[in-house]
């Protein structure tokens, strides 16, 4: 039995330095210590009053209840995003610093139904989260104030929708709440924007991570999820010279807009132009173009900027795109700067495996969050 005594005999017993805190990972275990647990330790007591103080049987009765009112279990509960409280009454959106909205709506859609139920499937999967992030030492919930304000009534019009989100979208805007947006088809890019651009006085940038140009004014007669950018920015204060598009390429990548975005002299990145570049590179050029005399910069994430092998459930899938980490690292370097809302989109669920794709738009938002709230672009109603 002493095969082992051989092994690895470089490292048993050396005198060289291992240089350890400087790791990213030892880091990240010294800032946990320095985050409060308040608002958690709240999150608990409201547990057991509002659902009863759980049976003598449970050993263990820290954060355990009768009736779940809280994170815990993460399989179970009523679906919020995070679990965050459902704000019934939207009037009172103002009382925090973060509203997430669901977009129910895919009439927009050219190909793949089904983006109507992103909305659920978002909220569904973000259960398996915490409100924790080890990298960047942030815990959302000790941070931030946030609710879900639930969906947007959107009916079978196009129009109707459209004018339906642009009032939500302002609403939750004006009374100075960060909108976190679900969508939804990509058409919805459009009235969201319109919605941000009626709050703002000045000019607002949009930054876009997709595979499509989504730039074509219409789409058989209609304002499709291909168009939703030609509309954005014929809104007097969103010029298209402050539209920075992340990510375009391929096979699906219409004619029609590419001569708009030509012709309006927007910008846009291949992935080819991100893997020359590199990620830091393309966030520095996003920021500069989208925030060039502008007031506020507007983010859009569509899930197929990301490949399709790691988005399987959305409505038009295009290989060669994002690996994960290159879009969450886009993300989190343009939000923070600040963004005044977010949209993720064309998560459709019908066509998604094990909930990865939603996963995906889920963890997009989060990170998005947790780097506004580590570079003081956020919060300020939690006490």
């Amino acid at each position: 039995m002493s095969f082992y005594k051989n092994h690895a005999p470089k490292h048993r017993e050396h005198t060289r330095e291992v240089k350890l805190p400087e790791l990213e990972g030892m880091k990240a275990l010294r800032d946990e210590g320095q985050i409060p647990s308040r608002q958690w330790e709240q999150e608990v007591r409201r547990g057991k009053e509002f659902g009863l103080e759980c049976v003598d049987s449970i050993q263990d009765k820290t954060e355990i209840s009768c009736f779940q009112r809280g994170e815990l279990p993460h399989w179970s509960g009523i679906n919020t995003f995070l679990k965050t409280p459902y704000l019934e009454d939207v009037r009172k959106v103002g009382e925090y610093d973060v509203a997430f909205v669901g977009v129910p709506f895919d009439i927009g859609t050219t190909y793949r139904a089904g983006t109507r139920f992103g909305p659920q499937g978002i909220r569904r999967i973000s259960s398996l989260y915490t409100t924790y992030n080890f990298e960047m030492g942030v815990d959302l919930r000790e941070s931030l104030k946030m609710c879900d304000v639930g969906d947007i009534f959107c009916p079978a019009n196009i129009t109707k929708s459209h004018d339906q989100i642009t009032k939500g979208v302002a609403h939750i805007l004006s009374q100075g709440t960060l909108p976190m947006i679900m969508g939804g088809d990509h058409s919805i890019g459009f009235p969201c924007a319109r919605g941000v651009a009626q709050c703002i006085e000045g000019k607002v940038g949009i930054i876009h991570l997709d595979r499509h140009i989504d730039t074509q004014e219409k789409d058989m007669d209609e304002i499709m999820h291909t168009c939703p950018w030609f509309h954005a920015t014929n809104i007097p204060n969103c010029p298209p010279t402050n539209l920075v598009q992340v990510g375009i390429g391929g096979w699906q990548v219409p004619r029609p807009g590419v001569k708009k975005g030509r012709e309006r002299g927007s910008t846009v990145l291949t992935i080819s132009d991100i893997e020359r570049i590199g990620i830091d590179k393309t966030i520095e050029i996003a920021l500069e173009v989208a925030w060039k005399g502008a007031s506020a910069v507007y983010l859009s994430f569509d899930v197929d900027s990301v490949d399709a092998g790691f988005v399987p459930g959305t409505g038009w899938p295009e290989p060669g795109g994002f690996l994960p980490r290159e879009a969450l690292a886009i993300l989190k370097g343009v939000a923070a700067e600040g963004i005044a809302a977010m949209e993720a989109v064309e998560v459709s669920p019908p066509y998604d495996i094990s909930d990865i794709t939603a996963l995906v738009a889920v963890r997009a938002m989060v990170d998005v969050l947790a780097s506004m709230t580590k570079h003081g672009r956020i919060g300020g109603k939690l006490h």
